[in-house]
């Protein structure tokens, strides 16, 4: 399997595919350990999110509570770009401080 192959793609609240590579998800569990376990929840984040947020460049950042994680509850943060008609992962993270993320503005809340 190639590294720029696509795992996975989910369907981001505007409508658009965002697509999950090889080298991405590589990517992510390198840098946080902790996510190995986490790829169906990183693709429900885009697709089921709780918030969506405008990132720093461009990117969009998809936010969803998960109460129970291997380490306590948590909010999981998939950073992603749109273009066009698809878009893609740029990584992924969890957090328990969501307050500088919610700063930002938001494009699109759960009601």
């Amino acid at each position: 399997m190639s590294l720029v192959s696509t795992l996975a793609k989910a369907k981001s609240k505007s409508n658009k595919s965002i697509r999950l590579t090889a080298e991405r998800w590589f990517h992510i569990i390198e840098s946080h350990d902790y996510m190995a376990g986490y790829f169906y929840d990183t693709l429900e984040t885009i697709s089921d999110p709780d918030y969506v947020v405008a990132g720093k460049r461009h990117d969009l950042l998809a936010t969803k509570f998960y109460r129970k994680t291997h380490i306590s509850s948590k909010f999981l943060i998939v950073v992603y770009k749109e273009r066009n008609k698809e878009g893609f992962v740029i990584t992924a993270f969890m957090t328990s401080k969501i307050d500088n993320i919610l700063r930002r503005k938001i494009l699109w809340q759960r009601q």
